[in-house]
Parts: C-alpha cells; structure tokens; sequence
C-alpha cells in the first residue's frame, strides 16, 4: 500500500509553547523549560506510530475524534503534520514515553498506516544526573 508523504520538516512555533503548556503539568516549570530548549535543538528521528503509542502507554484515540478527523483532514488536503515532540520514558523506573505535543498526530497517522514512520524530535532526561538533558 502507498502512503503519500505527510509530514514537514521541522515542528511549527506553536508547538513548542504548546510542550511546555503540557510539560509544566507533569514537572516542574523549570524542569519544563529545560526540555523545551532540547527539544528545541534534538535532531529529527523517525519512529513508528504504533510503537510511539505502546511506549507512551497511550490508547490510540478514535478516528472520529475532532482533532485526528482535523489532523486526516490536512493530510487529504496535502497539508503536511509537524513532527512530534517526545522525552523518552525509562524502563528502570517504569516511567512512560511522554508525548509532549502530537499526540493527535501520531494517532492520525497510524488511522492511516500502523507502520508510518513519523519525524519526532525525542529529548532523555538523565535519571542519575537530575536536571541533564540529552536529544537522541
């Protein structure tokens, strides 16, 4: 099956405040800022939409929620998605992948195929050394 290309190169500016929004939630504001800048600087790297999921430990949102239908929406259109910002979860202390923005992306894109290989900016957080910061 072909899969037309639906993904820019680069996150939009408006995801990065948006990161933060969710980041300040689960960490501190500082802690939040920190990654944000990563996020800001980490390669692209690409990883599958189904495997984004079952590491996020998150349920793929339905295909007739708003914001996947919007987000399926631009792809038919041509429109492409900004890449998904990601801080890695850690085995050791069964901590979660966490989507910090593109959430709804990733489960546009798997809607449209499972295997879809989706462009992430992806930061670690060093558990042993507090408040470092490494992109993957």
């Amino acid at each position: 099956m072909v899969h037309k290309e639906h993904w820019k190169d680069e996150p939009e500016d408006q995801d990065y405040p948006a990161a933060l929004r969710y980041l300040s939630l689960v960490t501190t504001e500082d802690r939040a800022e920190t990654l944000v800048a990563a996020l800001k600087t980490a390669p692209i790297v690409g990883r599958m939409a189904k495997d984004l999921l079952r590491a996020s430990r998150l349920e793929v949102l339905p295909i007739d929620n708003f914001h996947v239908q919007r987000d399926l929406k631009k792809v038919d259109k041509g429109r492409r998605l900004s890449p998904v910002l990601l801080v890695v979860g850690n085995l050791a202390t069964d901590t979660p992948l966490t989507i910090a923005d593109g959430y709804h992306r990733i489960c546009a894109s798997y809607h449209l195929y499972e295997d879809a290989v989706i462009p992430c900016r992806l930061v670690d957080v060093e558990a042993e050394h507090g408040s470092s910061v490494h992109s993957r």
